[in-house]
């Protein structure tokens, strides 16, 4: 397309397919709304793919898009019958970003461009009204001074502050025009003085100068991470709307503000909205002047004197009114609308869907439906699958007093506070004594899995959003911040230091998992409520989708939160996680310390009682519903002890010396251990631990088929494989002891063998595999680290410059990487090849991702497997994606 540059009346808009990704949301709304005869200011959108020729170009404009900008402003000058730059009648444009998608506050404005020393004279004159002209001009500078050159505001608010105080009074609109003459004075020499020029006074350069800054805000810092956090790819730029001033500053027949279709803090279907007298829109956001309410009953249900705009201007309060309703029917979600009243004449600056909180968000989609103004259809793919979370976790309460101390990665949603525990140790000492604490560390390890769960919430220095910490914080609904790079951890001293101050150990601080704020003391939280419509969301969804939803959940509390929130069985129960009770770890150590086969039996004789209770209690939750069990998968050398009096009392119990037990830990101790002696390689060197964990299962099933309860049904995993032989060896073990538990017990037990696809050589090779497996289940958090060579607990320190550098475009650990969904599919395709009947699920943390589980729609998985809380996210995301394959 040759057209760059399109009116808002232009007709043309009509023939692009995808109106928002050439005039961002924006320009698509001002131009549907012009085309509608909604009373929208003239203007032209600047397309995104000008934005694109603009970085090319070495950040400038050239000389074709610099002449239809001209050639647009005469069409807007013959509509509005002003001229730019005119000495008798001039035309004020304001200059305004537009994504394709809204980034409120992240991208820059301005407005009153086209006043200079001499065009403001002739303002003053046209309206008779010099305060007006002088304000509009002070705004200019002040606007065009911060956002276009560069200086920043407090400059400029301090002039008028002091002025303000000189005079005696306390707000803008009680300094005249002469004060205004002042402070125009005062700005320009501080343009001049921290810029080293003088105040653009050509309106052409002062456009083509905005125009620019709009332009390089898509760049900036604040822009950037927005766009991480939202997933907002970079490539899609921005466009720049340009559009004929209206004023509502020229007195007290003028106002300017923002108004909500519906409530969108509760979803409640009421006008919600604020306005000023006297005022232009910045003074509504800013914060510079308290707003008046929209609606009576809203400034009574507030208590406030200061007049509604319904009763201070009912004739145009109407007008809105009836424009809110046509607007909210014609887009069919709740608008987001700016609007201005210059002369008791209504105009309307913009519309888009409003931000609105989770719980509102799932209010609005479910009264719509009732309303008939969407299908049920259209209500879930309204949702953010993400922004459920929000839904079941507590929240800090905004309203209290916060005072952040340092940010790190928001790694698990939610908020807790707590005094600061730096082991798992004293984390559950007090947790015994009914004190809540944050546990902190440099980073966590399997080890540290009592502590976290002892802990409310849990804060690291070191790792990514996929870390130990995260995953396992994320499984029992923990809110946790990992990699905060920004505090130091001393365990000696037991202290913990910011840039600007000092945590000791029992000082109390807050976490916020859904921000990664830290927080100094205490900060009350907000209690999610779950409610009817989030259910009938729910529901509506269930109905949708063909993908299966499990849990990975290894403990009876996680696997009932999990069945709460509609897990259909669990997708990963990790045995490991079992072994680390304090009643189970000394026998688990000597186990693994024992030096003959027969110590081994005696100590995995002791955990076998341990082992069988975890899994009936599980069974039972899981009554009728798949349980996919892995077999002991970590290296050993995470059970090991580390300190003197630990390894003291496993040489008590094993019954041998000190310096031997040391000796083994050494012998143990491995380079890499993720590449090292775990999984089946376990399972081949010491076949008795996975006999033991076999019979464990087996003898749980036993145990309530005896007592008439409906069981889970076991899908046995077998982790690490990358051989045929592998899976072979380790199915015909499962089935020995399966048979010796049902020969002892004369009962017949229903069960399936299948492994996890975690190496590339397993997906590759994956017929081979498949002779030998009745199910593949995706660990995709290993398969990502082995596809790239990268670690997910380490990765964290570069993989922000990856992002930057476009490498990536987002974590490899948060959404599937292509390279590892080819290995996906290659092994989906050749495991159905050798066995149509194979079943298929994906069970690391990309299974609560919805990009990722629109993939795992795509490729014909069974089901996805995520942890606890993040099971409504994923049926309300296979939904979606069930609805998008079939568009």
């Amino acid at each position: 397309m040759n057209k760059f540059i399109f009116n808002f009346s232009s007709k043309e808009v009509k023939k692009i397919k995808n109106p928002k990704n050439i005039l961002g949301g924006k320009g698509a709304n001002l131009s549907e709304m012009g085309r509608m005869g909604f009373p929208v200011p003239p203007g032209f959108t600047i397309s995104t793919n000008v934005c694109d020729l603009f970085y090319k170009n070495k950040k400038k404009l050239n000389s074709k898009i610099i002449n239809q900008i001209k050639s647009e402003l005469k069409v807007i000058e013959k509509e509005v019958k002003k001229k730019f730059g005119d000495l008798k009648n001039p035309l004020l444009l304001s200059v305004r970003s537009g994504a394709r998608v809204s980034m409120p506050g992240m991208m820059d404005t301005i407005l009153n461009l086209g006043l200079n020393d001499e065009t403001v004279i002739a303002l003053s004159n046209k309206t008779s009204n010099g305060r007006f002209a002088k304000d509009s001009y002070r705004r200019f500078i002040q606007m065009y001074g911060n956002v276009v050159l560069g200086v920043e505001s407090h400059h400029f608010e301090e002039l008028i502050e002091n002025y303000k105080l000189t005079k005696g009074v306390l707000l803008d609109t009680e300094l005249d025009e002469g004060d205004w003459d002042g402070l125009i004075s005062d700005f320009k020499k501080v343009v001049k003085e921290k810029t080293q020029k003088d105040f653009p006074q050509n309106v052409y350069d002062q456009l083509l100068g905005a125009i620019s800054a709009v332009f390089l805000s898509w760049e900036s810092n604040r822009a950037k991470i927005y766009r991480k956090l939202n997933q907002i790819p970079s490539e899609w730029g921005t466009a720049v709307n340009v559009q004929s001033m209206v004023f509502g500053n020229m007195g007290n027949d003028c106002a300017t503000g923002v108004v909500f279709t519906r409530n969108p803090s509760d979803g409640s279907n009421d006008i919600y909205g604020e306005y000023l007298i006297n005022a232009q829109g910045e003074d509504v956001v800013a914060g510079t002047r308290t707003p008046q309410y929209i609606t009576k009953k809203a400034r009574k249900d507030a208590n406030v004197k200061d007049p509604s705009m319904e009763e201070s201007m009912p004739k145009v309060y109407k007008q809105l009114e009836k424009i809110l309703i046509k607007l909210e029917t014609h887009y069919k979600d709740m608008q987001d609308v700016e609007f201005t009243v210059e002369n008791n004449k209504l105009w309307i600056l913009q519309t888009r869907s409003g931000k609105r909180t989770s719980k509102s968000a799932v209010k609005i989609a479910v009264d719509m439906v009732k309303e008939k103004l969407i299908s049920k259809k259209q209500a879930i793919l309204r949702i953010d699958p993400s922004s459920l979370d929000t839904l079941l976790h507590p929240t800090l309460d905004e309203k209290s007093e916060i005072n952040v101390i340092a940010n790190g990665l928001p790694a698990s949603p939610g908020a807790a506070s707590g005094k600061v525990v730096f082991t798992s140790e004293e984390a559950e000492r007090l947790n015994d004594m009914m004190q809540d604490t944050i546990l902190v560390r440099v980073e966590t390890s399997p080890e540290d899995i009592q502590g976290m769960h002892a802990a409310k919430g849990i804060l690291t220095a070191r790792g990514g959003m996929t870390s130990h910490a995260a995953v396992v914080a994320r499984g029992m609904g923990r809110p946790c911040v990992s990699g905060s790079s920004e505090i130091d951890i001393n365990y000696e001293s037991k202290i913990f230091k910011t840039s600007e101050l000092e945590v000791k150990e029992g000082d109390i601080i807050t976490i916020d998992g859904s921000t990664g704020r830290i927080i100094l003391g205490k900060v009350p939280t907000v209690k999610p409520e779950i409610s009817g419509d989030f259910s009938k969301l729910m529901s509506w969804a269930d109905d949708t989708r063909k993908l299966k939803v499990r849990t990975n959940s290894e403990t009876p509390i996680d696997t009932k939160t999990a069945r709460d929130f509609g897990a259909e069985g669990i997708g990963l129960c990790r045995t490991e996680h079992m072994f680390f009770d304090e009643e189970r770890i000394l026998s688990v150590r000597e186990m693994i310390l024992s030096k003959s086969k027969e110590d081994r039996a005696k100590a995995l004789a002791k955990l076998l009682p341990h082992q069988k209770k975890d899994f009936v209690e599980i069974f039972k939750i899981m009554g009728g519903l798949p349980v996919t069990v892995r077999l002991l998968d970590p290296p050993l050398h995470e059970f090991l002890p580390h300190s003197d009096k630990e390894i003291q009392e496993v040489a008590n119990v094993v019954g041998v010396d000190l310096k031997e037990v040391k000796s083994r830990i050494s012998e143990l101790y491995e380079q890499n251990p993720m590449l090292g002696h775990r999984g089946c390689r376990l399972g081949i060197s010491y076949p008795e631990i996975y006999e033991m964990q076999c019979r464990a299962i087996f003898e749980a099933l036993v145990e309530l088929k005896k007592n008439k309860v409906k069981s889970a049904f076991p899908e046995i995993m077998i982790p690490l494989v990358s051989t045929e032989v592998e899976i072979k060896i380790m199915k015909e073990l499962v089935n020995k002891i399966a048979k010796t538990v049902q020969e002892e017990n004369k009962v017949k037990i229903d069960f399936m063998v299948g492994t996890m696809i975690e190496l590339p050589r397993a997906a590759i090779k994956a017929k081979d595999i498949a002779k030998h497996a009745e199910f593949f289940s995706f660990g995709t958090n290993d398969l990502t680290q082995t596809t790239f060579g990268i670690s997910r607990d380490d990765s964290g320190k570069f993989l922000n410059d990856y992002i930057d550098n476009k490498i990536f475009d987002i974590d490899p650990f948060v959404s599937i990487d292509e390279g590892v969904e080819d290995l996906i599919e290659i092994a989906v395709l050749r495991g159905k090849k050798q066995n149509k009947k194979i079943k298929l699920g994906i069970c690391g943390e990309h299974g609560g991702d919805p990009k990722s589980i629109t993939f795992c729609s795509r490729v014909g998985l069974n089901y996805v497997s995520c942890s606890p809380y993040r099971v409504p996210i994923a049926r309300l995301a296979a939904a979606q994606a069930e609805i998008n394959k079939n568009k």
